[in-house]
């Protein structure tokens, strides 16, 4: 996307740039309207429901049919038993805990606080993302509910009230999905690969014939592009998948994303290829054919042969960095024959934990904690202390839109306050002042709510640069006229509950960006160190000699770098919308990580292979000797990934490991330790220095550059 967006034309406005930039970001693509309808019919249908009944709390249903993911029908029953579950035990939790304090006011404010900091944690080590989403919002409801000066049984009330709008919320949300899974077959994590590819291979071979690119695969390539990677690897990350899966995907998904946006940049270049080019250009979109017919048949795909030596240098530009990013697809599943290995088993959903494995290891989830609970405690202490309940909307706030906060960039301070002005002034004031004193059913307020559930989710589908817009919008204006059973006339009433969201917005600005943040383009740089030592632990493990100790310590390491890695590539999306003096040096610093991330996503791909190899796992077992060469083997790649941090950061030393030798040298005592009728190598052993001799490649490349 970076590449694209510098090799675009400079905008001759502010106005221009953002007609163009809404224009790229509202245009429509295959399935979105299909989304937003589902997404429009089933919050509309819950308040439908909930004004009819007069059922509290109905409006923060609706956010579930907005926020809530949905991969297919399984995923749907799980994410409807899931909401309904932590709601229960989040309840029960409230009505056990508030009991203990709610005669004593000091402690009364350290059970807020402990909830709020419970609360913020909970977003970040929670693996489910829908559990995270139910218990945020029974939070961000239950705190304020239980700091109101009514009796206790009132509250005990409005408690399971909550429980039974998110009943409802979720039976309404899981039928509507239900009634519309057969509209949309497949996988959503390959099939939108699928596209990508099938672009790029069009592009491609209109080169290759030497004909002008058809427009509308321009145009696709170049919405792609704009899209991004993000919101498929926010699925990939959000689905029921195996670790490993979720791995090997998350490196085919990067490595799309990045010729998705070499063939964008493409697209802005003009030449004339010579005629052994159209045949590298010929030979490579049929690899990218056979590739993606190899995803969408649950294959692996199989070795990339390319086989330019001796042809003249080519005249296209990018093309030899296209066949590099096209080699390395089948890498992501290494050393494996058959992708159904990589997905979830029984034995991997018994395994499947509730909480990220690295949740008391990685200290990037307390630091989270701790700066939301500050905002949010912040807003709490400022709406009590000047007697002004009505704000009391800032804590919820604050927890929603945590659940985006996590591995954010700047920008969307931008999009949560722009939301909240437009979702609460523009469209929850102004439908009060222009629209509601006209009406005088439920039927025309169900059609207000549907209009702008509409234009939220219209928003909320775009890329990352926008959607978080559209779930403002949403917040907003549900705040202001649909958490009452009345048309809300009273304009000081919606003046209060908008004025809590700024507030809320203010004080996560202040705490996350401002006291307690960095920019983007400081924390991508700072991130990509940080993971260049973790795969240098990662390099040096097992540790331990108990496997149980060595298992669960690798997948916890393993865990934080791959959240590290999807992080560094949010980060740099961040850095194109961060201006100043610096601009330009940081997005060549941007340009640069993202090609190392390529080849850091492999080696640490690889490198969970032969970690299998160092263990003995069952069908990698070793001879002694070869085990030795392997550990001295990684050893030295763990100082050499540790001396590409310090070099980073301007204090690494001068002279590089030489990893090609050895590898060369391991290789020497893999053949000296087989015995002579084990020549040639076993399959096994083949494997096993084929993978070696790829993760030796990519560290010296890697280390040269840096």
């Amino acid at each position: 996307m970076g590449t694209i967006a510098q090799s675009l034309p400079r905008p001759s406005s502010v106005l221009t740039w953002l007609q163009g930039f809404l224009k790229e970001e509202l245009a429509p693509y295959p399935g979105r309207a299909a989304l937003v309808g589902r997404m429009t019919l089933a919050a509309t249908l819950i308040i439908i429901v909930g004004m009819t009944f007069r059922i509290p709390y109905s409006w923060q249903g609706a956010i579930y049919a907005l926020i809530v993911s949905r991969e297919n029908t399984r995923a749907t029953l799980q994410s409807a038993a899931t909401i309904f579950l932590v709601t229960g035990i989040g309840a029960a939790y409230f009505l056990a805990s508030v009991s203990l304090v709610i005669n004593d006011p000091l402690l009364h404010f350290l059970w807020i606080i402990g909830t709020l900091l419970l609360a913020f944690y909970a977003v970040s080590v929670l693996t489910n993302y829908t559990a995270a989403v139910a218990f945020i919002n029974l939070s961000a409801l239950a705190i304020p509910l239980w700091d109101r000066h009514v009796p206790a049984e009132s509250n005990v009330e409005d408690t399971l009230w909550l429980c039974l709008a998110v009943l409802v919320a979720v039976v309404i949300t899981g039928a509507v999905e239900l009634a519309f899974v057969h509209l949309r077959p497949g996988d959503e994590v390959v099939l939108p690969i699928s596209d990508q590819l099938s672009a790029v291979g069009h592009l491609l071979i209109c080169y290759a014939d030497a004909r002008a690119v058809d427009p509308a695969t321009q145009k696709q390539i170049m919405r792609m592009g704009t899209l991004g990677t993000s919101l498929l690897r926010q699925t990939l990350g959000r689905s029921g998948y195996s670790p490993e899966y979720s791995v090997a995907m998350g490196g085919v998904t990067v490595l799309v994303g990045r010729l998705v946006d070499l063939a964008g940049a493409l697209t802005q270049l003009s030449f004339n290829p010579s005629p052994s080019d159209q045949i590298r250009l010929r030979n490579l979109a049929a690899i990218v054919a056979m590739i993606r017919v190899d995803l969408l048949n649950r294959r692996v795909p199989g070795p990339v042969q390319l086989h330019n030596d001796g042809q003249p240098a080519s005249v296209v530009p990018l093309l030899s960095e296209m066949e590099h990013t096209v080699a390395l697809i089948p890498l992501a599943f290494a050393n494996s024959q058959s992708i159904q290995e990589y997905l979830p088993s029984a034995e991997d959903a018994r395994q499947k934990t509730l909480i990220a494995r690295d949740a008391f290891s990685n200290p990037e989830h307390l630091r989270f904690a701790l700066k939301g609970c500050m905002a949010a405690g912040l807003c709490y202490v400022i709406y009590n202390a000047i007697a002004w309940p009505g704000i009391s909307t800032a804590v919820t706030t604050c927890l929603l839109t945590a659940l985006s906060t996590t591995g954010s960039s700047r920008q969307k301070q931008v999009l949560r306050i722009t939301g909240a002005i437009v979702g609460g002034f523009l469209l929850g004031m102004g439908s009060q002042v222009f629209i509601l004193p006209y009406i005088d059913s439920i039927a025309g307020f169900v059609v207000l709510f549907a209009a702008v559930t509409v234009l939220s989710a219209w928003f909320l589908t775009s890329s990352p640069r926008l959607s978080y817009f559209g779930i403002q919008v949403a917040l907003a204006f549900y705040l202001v006229n649909a958490s009452e059973f009345k048309m809300q006339t009273s304009l000081a009433v919606a003046r209060d509950r908008v004025v809590g969201i700024l507030l809320g917005l203010f004080m996560m600005w202040l705490v996350f960006d401002q006291f307690w943040g960095a920019s983007a383009a400081v924390e991508m740089r700072r991130r990509f160190i940080s993971n260049l030592r973790l795969l240098g632990q990662f390099a040096r493990e097992p540790l331990s000699k108990d496997l149980r100790i060595a298992r669960a310590r690798s997948l916890a390491l393993g865990e934080t770098i791959n959240a590290n890695l999807d992080n560094v590539r949010a980060l740099a999306d961040g850095v194109l919308f961060e201006f100043g003096p610096s601009r330009d040096h940081d997005l060549a610093v941007r340009d640069r990580i993202r090609q190392w991330q390529t080849q850091l996503r492999i080696l640490f791909i690889t490198r969970i292979v032969l970690w299998r190899y160092r263990v003995g796992f069952p069908g990698f077992e070793l001879p002694e000797a070869i085990q030795l060469a392997q550990e001295e083997f990684d050893n030295r790649l763990a100082r050499a990934l540790d001396g590409m941090a310090d070099r980073m950061i301007g204090d690494g030393p001068t002279q590089k490991e030489d990893l090609e030798s050895a590898f060369a040298q391991l290789e020497q005592t893999a053949r000296k330790a087989l015995p002579i009728q084990q020549h040639p190598l076993t399959p096994q052993m083949q494997s096993f220095l084929l993978l070696s001799g790829r993760i030796a490649a990519l560290a010296d490349s890697l280390e040269k550059e840096i």
